[in-house]
């Protein structure tokens, strides 16, 4: 039982010291900095890109073609595997006793 729980721990282990260095990494990225810059952003249209019919349109069309070539393959094979082999075997029983 012992011997089964070693790989685990290992396992768990370096799961541990990756996600330690991530968060390190990641900490590392969130270094403040004081700065008096201004942007000055202007948006002329008011209307989001995902409001617009035609990208639905498109949307759908991609995902039904995607459907159709991802559940359409299955159907078809063109190996021979699916060829039906009937086997008859015959069983002869001695009759001496």
């Amino acid at each position: 039982m012992k011997n089964a729980m070693k790989p685990m721990n290992l396992k768990m282990f370096f799961a541990l010291i990756v996600l330690n260095l991530v968060q390190i990494v990641l900490w590392a990225q969130e270094e403040t900095t004081t700065s008096t810059k201004k942007v000055d952003v202007s948006v002329e249209s008011s209307e989001n890109w995902y409001a617009s019919p035609w990208v639905w349109v498109i949307g759908a069309a991609v995902f039904i073609l995607l459907l159709v070539a991802l559940l359409g393959g299955k159907s078809r094979s063109t190996d021979s595997s699916t060829d039906r082999v009937t086997v008859t075997k015959t069983v002869e029983r001695d009759t001496d006793v």
